[in-house]
């Protein structure tokens, strides 16, 4: 299913620095052929499957096609929630069945989910990342069976989740905030409310002045708070999880 389909892989984790992100790094490398491994991301939202889900269509909508993108923000490891393979337009990704792959597959024009019963003789209880989502992927890639079963997209973790949310989902090293709010069709004559300020458009960082706080639509697609040579989340006193407030443009619309 994927051995002809896939030419790179991506990791996306919420692993941080640690020791975790070598170890996928050296399995993969002995064992799915010369396919180039990238560290896409690997500082999603901690435990918090519901808000990278908003994050993972942005990072992948301008990335090349025939990628599997090995995704986990897992905080119920072993636990008893499914594995999941999703085929969104020509991108394939494997990770928990926690709402976090929905939304991407939700966005694409073709779209498929599989449930994957296959496990390895042994599975840690605290490591699937390592244990059952490389391996799965390891498989699939090399042929071999996963126990793949057609599930309905509806039947998914999150199928219920609004397409956007008026709440920071990611905080950059700048300090920039990233929002669940997509800036396509977004008017630029909103305010935002966030932190006790009332936040204007600009549309590149030289139009406000040093130490200002305002709303741009950032490379990704998301509207984005930041401050121009300053830290947003100190300024505006937020964290990702926290809400935002929309404010009516100057039409009222």
């Amino acid at each position: 299913m994927l051995r002809d389909d896939v030419e790179r892989i991506a990791l996306l984790t919420d692993f941080g620095v640690g020791p975790y992100v070598g170890q996928l790094h050296l399995l993969l490398a002995s064992q799915a052929g010369d396919r180039p491994v990238v560290d896409l991301i690997h500082d999603l939202p901690p435990f918090r499957p519901d808000l990278a889900a908003y994050l993972l269509p942005a990072l992948l909508r301008d990335l090349p096609p025939a990628c599997l993108h090995l995704c986990v923000v897992d905080p119920g490891v072993g636990g008893r929630r499914d594995a999941l393979l999703v085929r969104a337009d020509r991108h394939w990704l494997i990770g928990p069945d926690n709402g976090l792959l929905t939304l991407v597959a939700r966005g694409a024009k073709q779209r498929r989910a599989w449930r994957l019963d296959w496990r390895p003789p042994w599975l840690s209880d605290s490591f699937h990342g390592r244990d059952l989502f490389v391996p799965l992927a390891v498989r699939a890639l090399c042929g071999e069976p996963i126990g793949a079963e057609p599930v309905d997209l509806e039947s998914l973790a999150g199928a219920a989740w609004p397409e956007e949310r008026a709440q920071i989902i990611y905080q950059d090293h700048y300090g920039n905030l990233m929002t669940a709010l997509r800036a396509e069709g977004f008017s630029t004559r909103r305010r935002i409310r966030a932190g006790g300020q009332t936040l204007r458009h600009a549309r590149t960082f030289c139009e406000v002045p040093p130490g200002e706080a305002f709303w741009y639509a950032n490379a990704f697609g998301l509207v984005e708070l930041a401050v121009n040579q300053g830290r947003a989340a100190e300024v505006l006193g937020l964290d990702v999880g926290d809400p935002v407030e929309v404010l009516a443009d100057a039409s009222g619309g």
